[in-house]
């Protein structure tokens, strides 16, 4: 194997144990925050801290669990029974065992001196879902609990250590999902361009900048109105909620189990942009940003009018034009980022690629894994080249694209 490719298997194991590291990490910071608040009586902040743990956690299971059970049975290869899986995940350790199997694959192939094609293929099909696990973590669990701890401290007048530690956990975990997530979709391409450092900084950089103000917005209105900020995002949720219905998602294995992806989607959707369809992505994002704006508005302006009743010695004044310049200087490097570094792609069939197709393996032909789930995601998030939107291609048979 050349020196380049195996630097490259080298990072990409490094990579798999920072995220999971940084997932525990994150978690120590929640769990050590729900203690102090315990610790200090304020039991209902240490509720809310454990209720949006627990509720990310269980959401993360299923998507595990359901995707488990929808790939094909020897895809796999040697793994546990499937009651010991359903084990794992009911005690909330499928994602986890994703994470170890991800990197004892990498493990192997990183040893061999010329690695399969399939095993490459099934390397990048395990990192694929974790990818998306992390993303969902992200917007079900680091968000909410990154503006509930800024609003803590905004109605308490103070900061603590263990929530500045929190704080920069959130941020680290946001960042990593982020990054992350954008070079899944690039593996998902038929071409697949390296991750430059300029795409990877501008993209992280106007994702980061825009979740910053809106995050700040909830907060501040939470703050003021802990009592209201429930229906708010009961109100919008609901609303977002109607409009990924309406785009037609078929993203999970059966439609039951699309509902499930259907409410994570709205949920992100509350936080950040999130495309979930193909075409007219210009038209549906300018919706949305719109739509959040308008909101982010709202509540700054209700924060400008009952400001009095937070404590003093909170300087909102200086939060308030660093939201401000942080939301115009994300706007300005995510238009930069759409206008010259955002690929646009032919996706031709690939006869080779089956999502998790491990039938009639031979060392002359074989059929590559494919993780059908994010090749759909990359299919809406990157746009077709102009002479394949002239003449698109037709239909999708078991996961070949």
């Amino acid at each position: 194997m050349p020196w380049s490719s195996r630097a490259a298997l080298l990072r990409d194991l490094v990579l798999c144990v920072l995220g999971t590291a940084a997932f525990l990490l994150d978690l120590g910071a929640d769990l050590w925050a729900a203690v102090q608040y315990a610790l200090d009586g304020r039991y209902l902040w240490a509720a809310l801290v454990l209720a949006l743990l627990g509720l990310a956690s269980v959401a993360l299971q299923l998507f595990s669990w359901l995707w488990l059970r929808a790939d094909p049975a020897g895809l796999h290869g040697s793994q546990p029974p499937r009651r010991c899986l359903a084990l794992l995940h009911l005690l909330q350790l499928g994602y986890l065992y994703r994470c170890l199997q991800e990197l004892r694959q990498g493990l192997l192939v990183w040893q061999q001196e010329e690695p399969s094609e399939f095993d490459l293929a099934y390397a990048d099909f395990l990192s694929l879902d974790i990818s998306m696990l992390r993303l969902f973590e992200t917007f079900l669990e680091t968000a909410p609990q990154l503006t509930l701890v800024l609003a803590i401290m905004l109605q308490s007048g103070r900061a603590e250590y263990y929530q500045w530690f929190g704080i920069c956990t959130s941020f680290l975990g946001i960042s990593w999902a982020l990054l992350d997530y954008h070079r899944a979709l690039r593996t998902c391409l038929p071409s697949k361009p390296l991750l430059g450092l300029g795409s990877s900084v501008i993209y992280f950089l106007w994702n980061l900048l825009l979740l910053w103000p809106r995050v700040l917005a909830v907060a501040l209105f939470s703050a003021l109105f802990p009592s209201y900020v429930a229906l708010h995002f009961l109100g919008l949720w609901l609303v977002l909620l109607l409009w990924v219905w309406l785009q037609g998602t078929d993203f999970m294995p059966d439609p039951s189990s699309e509902w499930l992806y259907r409410v994570t989607v709205a949920t992100i959707l509350y936080f950040s942009w999130f495309n979930v369809a193909e075409g007219h992505t210009l038209g549906r994002a300018t919706i949305h940003f719109a739509f959040l704006l308008t909101d982010s508005i709202l509540l700054v302006v209700t924060w400008m009018t009952h400001s009095s009743w937070l404590p003093s010695g909170i300087p909102l004044q200086l939060w308030l034009p660093v939201g401000c310049g942080c939301f115009f200087l994300g706007l300005a490097l995510r238009l930069v980022y759409y206008r010259w570094l955002h690929p646009s792609c032919c996706w031709k069939p690939d006869p080779d690629q089956v999502d998790g197709a491990r039938s009639l393996l031979s060392p002359e032909g074989y059929q590559l894994p494919q993780n059908r789930r994010m090749t759909r995601l990359a299919q809406n998030f990157f746009p077709k080249a102009k002479d394949e939107a002239a003449s698109p291609v037709k239909g999708e048979v078991n996961g070949v694209l």
